[in-house]
């Protein structure tokens, strides 16, 4: 049977580690489609599964990698044939079921999404995960009423993987957008990605205040607790805050009066588990007018399976800008 390379975490006696192995077909999850796999990426999801940081996979040993990008090897389902361009997504990829970070990957075919015309398998992982949840929370917020006419939309996390394909995304859908970000020497970067305005996070005071002076048409939060209760209390009234991580903590210390007094709408974003269909539209825009246009800029830290620990370590440190791409 052959061999083909993957990077498995172990749980020895509560100690993970990250270990590059040769692997057989058999010993990957069940599955009705195989892959041969050209490119995954490293989400901060992922870097809490291999540094074991967070309680990410649910199992041991498994090959991490929430998301993957390559051909269609074999398939016992007739709606896909060998040689077609797929991707996966979410769907506990690299959680509970052996995941990217591998050269084949065994999937059930009701997860796939075909690439769509307009994106290469590079491209498809440069946006990953990351670029989805931002295209998904623009379609949301969208659909709630948002328009560029309400005012600055505020991005936070901003040098993050979903921060940085956020504010391209929008820019490019005519929003002004304003970058909250800890790392004031990425300005530039923030701004080529097309970021209107930078803002440092010592420059914003959170308070308990129930509502603030209103000053965001709209809002992509990656952080969660006292910086999105401050989001909520300085929104314009009737706008509305899409919800997407937690990295700051997963309480919210707010009040119901941004809600009652302004109209405040909190639209949470989930990626995981979103309906083919959806992610089907939304990936289909992603290759066409919602394509990233700074793709290179964010996503082109370039690794392979033997990177993937390092690159998640410095990730989980916080020391990196963009995002990493895995050649598979």
């Amino acid at each position: 049977m052959d061999k083909f390379n993957a990077l498995r975490v172990h749980n020895d006696n509560g100690q993970v580690e990250a270990r590059l192995e040769q692997i057989t077909p058999d010993m990957l999850s069940p599955g009705n489609v195989v892959i041969r796999a050209a490119y995954s990426c490293i989400n901060y999801k992922d870097a809490m599964a291999v540094t074991g940081k967070g309680k990410v996979a649910r199992r041991f040993p498994l090959v991490p990698g929430i998301d993957v990008a390559g051909t269609v090897l074999h398939s016992d389902d007739p709606r896909y044939q060998p040689g077609e361009r797929v991707l996966v997504t979410g769907y506990g990829l690299g959680e509970g079921h052996d995941g990217g970070y591998s050269e084949q990957v065994r999937v059930n075919a009701d997860w796939l999404i075909r690439i769509p015309e307009g994106l290469s398998e590079r491209e498809a992982m440069q946006i990953g995960t990351a670029g989805f949840t931002a295209a998904r929370a623009l379609e949301r917020l969208e659909r709630a009423g948002t328009s560029p006419a309400d005012g600055p939309v505020l991005i936070t996390g901003a040098t993050g993987g979903v921060g940085s394909l956020a504010i391209d995304i929008f820019s490019k859908a005519g929003y002004s957008v304003t970058a909250l970000t800890g790392k004031p020497d990425q300005a530039d970067y923030l701004r080529a990605l097309g970021a209107d305005e930078v803002l440092h996070t010592d420059q914003i005071e959170p308070s308990r205040r129930p509502l603030e002076s209103g000053r965001w048409g709209a809002a992509v939060d990656s952080l969660g607790g006292d910086t999105l209760a401050w989001i909520l209390a300085s929104t314009k009234p009737w706008c509305n805050v899409a919800s997407i991580g937690l990295a700051a903590g997963v309480q919210l210390p707010t009040t119901v009066m941004p809600f009652i007094i302004r109209g405040v709408s909190l639209i949470g974003i989930d990626s995981p588990l979103c309906p083919h269909d959806i992610r089907e539209r939304v990936w289909q825009r992603l290759g066409q007018e919602l394509k990233p246009r700074h793709l290179e800029r964010i996503g082109g830290q370039e690794i392979g399976l033997d990177g993937i620990a390092d690159a998640c370590r410095k990730l989980m440190a916080r020391e990196v800008t963009g995002r990493y791409i895995v050649k598979l």
